[in-house]
């Protein structure tokens, strides 16, 4: 199942789907940035409303409005760029908590934890940059449930501070040049190049023919960001993070042997060819990105 570019978008977790005779597929922005970031700016396609696109970027219609001064929905043309990321940013100051950050900005420590990819026990440190939408205006009608959690939130001294913050590949620049290979996730034939494939349609990866139950292999050492079948028509995917700042991604597989957040060494067997999802024959969907960008997996295997 192809979708046109763009307009369902990327990152449909990560992908959009492909059937065996129309095989390809777009990672999908709107399941993208809840992982590694909002972008700065979005263009407008064919097809796009406010609506589409306060709700790829989980942003309200009126956020994204105000930020872009838009008077009528009648404003809205196909090539016109708009800021879709409204961040602002919170210092965090010696006895700050995220229950506490987040009650300013009348939203819960959880959404807070997840746009800033901060994880149990939710350790703070003094300085350290919290990313937040809206005002602290906004904290007089917070729900009391944002009181939680309480263990180690504590900011710690900023003379003991350690922990950096994670960047997010929207803020990133990543180079196209990467020194090292991946090895390549499968071997068999290619059945969907990297690029456009038909009229609207584009591949933002390839999609590589292999037996049912083939071994698939991460292309290089790094930590898994997703692992899971919450996308439709893409069947069990898992996302690897790199340390220089790339993505690889591997869609339709049968077995799932890695979590989120394990580490995982180059060339070691994180699932088996399946043909789960939008694909009636087995198959694998690889995909590579340069921060952000999607870029010709064939030009960064051997």
């Amino acid at each position: 199942m192809f979708k046109k570019s763009f307009l369902t978008f990327m990152f449909c977790l990560f992908l959009s789907g492909c059937a065996s005779g129309n095989n390809g597929m777009q990672l999908v922005s709107s399941f993208y940035h809840k992982l590694f970031g909002t972008p700065e700016t979005v263009e407008v396609k064919k097809g796009d409303t406010l609506y589409s696109i306060a709700k790829r970027y989980d942003m309200s219609i009126s956020e994204l409005i105000e930020l872009n001064g838009i008077d009528s929905p009648n404003q809205l043309y196909v090539g016109q760029v708009l800021r879709t990321n409204s961040n602002k940013y919170y210092t965090v100051k010696r006895g700050d908590t995220l229950a506490s950050i987040a009650r300013k900005y009348g939203t819960t420590y959880q959404a807070l934890a997840q746009k800033n990819n901060i994880r149990p026990p939710y350790a703070l440190n003094v300085g350290q940059k919290i990313a937040v939408t809206g005002t602290a205006q906004q904290s007089q009608n917070v729900a009391k449930t944002t009181t939680s959690p309480t263990p180690k939130t504590t900011a710690a001294s900023s003379s003991k501070s350690t922990t950096k913050t994670t960047s997010t590949a929207s803020s990133v620049a990543v180079s196209t040049k990467r020194a090292a290979k991946f090895v390549w996730p499968v071997t068999g034939k290619i059945i969907s190049s990297f690029g456009t494939v038909g009229k609207g349609l584009k591949n933002d990866g390839i999609n590589i023919s292999a037996p049912l139950g083939t071994s698939v292999k991460a292309g290089d050492k790094g930590t898994v960001a997703y692992a899971g079948n919450g996308l439709k028509g893409f069947g069990n995917l898992i996302l690897i993070k790199h340390s220089d700042g790339y993505i690889t991604a591997y869609a339709h597989t049968d077995k799932i042997l890695v979590k989120k957040g394990q580490s995982v060494a180059r060339g070691e067997k994180i699932a088996t060819v399946g043909k789960t999802g939008g694909v009636s024959a087995p198959q694998l969907h690889f995909e590579v990105r340069a921060g952000k960008k999607a870029v010709n997996p064939r030009n960064y295997l051997p």
